[in-house]
């Protein structure tokens, strides 16, 4: 039997944009926020870097600007980033204003240590010493605690979205999003939770490749339900990789921050000589995309497994001060990094495609609002600006939470009833193994075919992979009964699915998409990558 909940307001992902969406509409309504594992297992958590916002009255809006839309290599909408920029310090006044503490330097003007990273002008970037997420997580679930509206279900894992068309069998012209289907992880009951306004804040994919500085969780989980729901979907080509995740045995995904450049570190080759300069006059505080492709250049042609960054000539006690989390995990394994470079190699970190949402964090899907990683805002473009990300969270879980407001207020949506989970799932306990074989064939084929650089045939050959595997898991998929690690296999094949289409259907190099066969940026593809119902196109936004 479902079971079944109702709110005003349903939040998928305990990450800064689904928390700080709760608080905002919590006044005016029931909030239930759904989160796959723990409400503290979120990219946010592990983001040390921090968030740039113009404070300084030595930085300018239009300095932050530029090197917003630099990094974006020309695709950055230009609306987009004005907005995100110039409400960015608002949105940072509210999160001080709920408890956040960031990092305080009392010779500064502003009061605040602000760090610089790579691709920004100035020094504009907000911090909490090196565990910036996780001082931001603690604080916002803290407030979503203590309000009495808002309501957490931890270990839910989300199937698919409630829609009216597919679910209550009304005419696509008419659909809306009223929520979605869960499992349970504890009882592996179906829950149905149906809301009036649902927000997609489920973070990111990078668990779609071998190497990655995410979490487990990060499966892509919204994109794929999303383009289910027959939502528009952008951008997918455009996956960035940090170019400093730790290159040790014992850690799998531990960042090696930006900030650690920012501060004046150096990539170094084995034999201690540094290489940056030959790539990009602004040599390690080049953006990521820069950065990252340099790297896999150097290490292809040595053979070797990493490279190393050093900036153990700095004061050690300025590095432990500045850096404790880093310092503190790599001495653990023996790296003492005030005396000795630190292993680094890329890693996949960051999806700059998602879910399209216009300025008010709109989907093509009525009633379905998105925000943060899993959402496409055209604000990064082809590649994300260090620490823009924490910023585009807030400010578009502001705004999408005053659209909802404001829909809800209008429109005084009666819920409809939805039907029980129709669908019976057999259970082949001899085929499990399926499960662990493809999502390790996956990551293993996008990191080879579909990673920092690219080629018509690896694309080719990684394409004919995912159109025969997707094929696979959609009969595997009523095989087997319900689980999480079912449902995150099935959505990275859609994800991987996504990124390898609009990879092979852009035809130049831009930001983070690197194409040997096309190594030019060509302007007549300055425009977005649409998938929707199936087809792929090119469409530019309306400035």
């Amino acid at each position: 039997m479902t079971v079944f909940h109702k709110s005003d307001f349903l939040v998928l992902g305990s990450g800064i944009a689904g928390l700080f969406f709760a608080l905002k509409v919590a006044d005016s309504g029931r909030v239930h926020i759904i989160t796959k594992r723990k409400e503290t297992d979120t990219n946010t958590n592990l983001a040390q870097g921090g968030i740039a916002a113009v404070i300084d009255e030595g930085d300018s809006f239009i300095n932050h600007f530029e090197d917003t839309m630099r990094a974006g290599a020309g695709m950055g909408q230009r609306p987009v980033v004005d907005m995100v920029v110039q409400k960015g310090p608002e949105c940072l006044r509210e999160l001080i204003e709920m408890g956040v503490k960031f990092t305080l330097n009392p010779e500064s003007v502003t009061g605040y240590d602000l760090a610089r990273e790579g691709g920004h002008s100035q020094r504009r970037i907000l911090h909490a010493a090196d565990s910036t997420g996780r001082e931001i997580e603690e604080v916002l679930i803290a407030r979503c605690r203590e309000h009495e509206n808002i309501v957490f279900w931890e270990d839910m894992a989300a199937i698919d979205l409630l829609t009216a068309s597919k679910w209550l069998g009304m005419p696509r012209k008419e659909d809306y999003c009223w929520g979605t289907y869960a499992l349970s992880r504890e009882s592996g009951k179906v829950h149905a939770f149906v809301a009036g306004a649902t927000l997609l804040a489920s973070g990111g994919a990078g668990k779609v490749y071998l190497y990655t500085t995410n979490p487990d969780i990060a499966t892509g989980d919204g994109v794929a339900m999303a383009l289910r729901a027959g939502a528009r979907i952008a951008n997918m080509e455009f996956f960035q990789f940090h170019p400093t995740c730790l290159y040790h045995p014992a850690v799998k995904n531990f960042l090696i921050s930006e900030a650690v450049r920012g501060e004046g570190a150096i990539l170094k080759l084995k034999d201690g000589s540094a290489f940056m300069a030959a790539y990009d006059e602004r040599k390690e505080l080049a953006p990521r995309d820069i950065v990252a492709r340099a790297i896999d250049y150097e290490m292809k042609k040595s053979g070797d497994d990493c490279v190393f960054l050093d900036i153990s000539f700095k004061p050690a006690d300025f590095i432990k001060e500045r850096f404790p989390l880093i310092y503190t995990t790599c001495l653990k394994l023996g790296i003492d990094i005030t005396k000795e470079p630190i292993p680094v190699v890329p890693a996949a970190h960051y999806l700059c495609g998602g879910v399209q949402v216009d300025r008010l964090g709109k989907t093509s899907l009525p009633g379905l609002y998105a925000s943060g990683e899993v959402s496409c805002t055209g604000l990064h473009g082809a590649n994300r600006l260090a620490s823009n990300s924490l910023l585009e969270a807030i400010v578009y879980s502001s705004q999408a939470a005053a659209s909802a407001l404001k829909e809800q207020a209008v429109q005084k949506l009666t819920l409809p009833e939805f039907p029980q989970w129709r669908y019976t799932h057999k259970d082949d306990p001899d085929e499990k193994v399926v499960i662990t074989q493809n999502w390790d064939e996956i990551r293993r084929f996008m990191w080879n075919y579909v990673g920092i650089v690219r080629s018509q045939k690896r694309l080719l050959r990684a394409k004919r992979r995912i159109n025969s595997l997707v094929h696979e898991l959609h009969e595997f998929y009523w095989d087997q009964a319900l689980s999480v690690d079912l449902l995150e296999l099935r959505n990275i094949a859609v994800v991987a699915e996504l990124i390898i289409s609009s990879a092979l259907y852009r035809r130049e190099s831009r930001g983070l998409h690197y194409n040997i066969d096309y190594p030019d940026s060509d302007p007549d593809w300055l425009a977005d990558t649409i998938i929707e119902n199936g087809q792929c196109y090119s469409a530019k936004r309306a400035e």
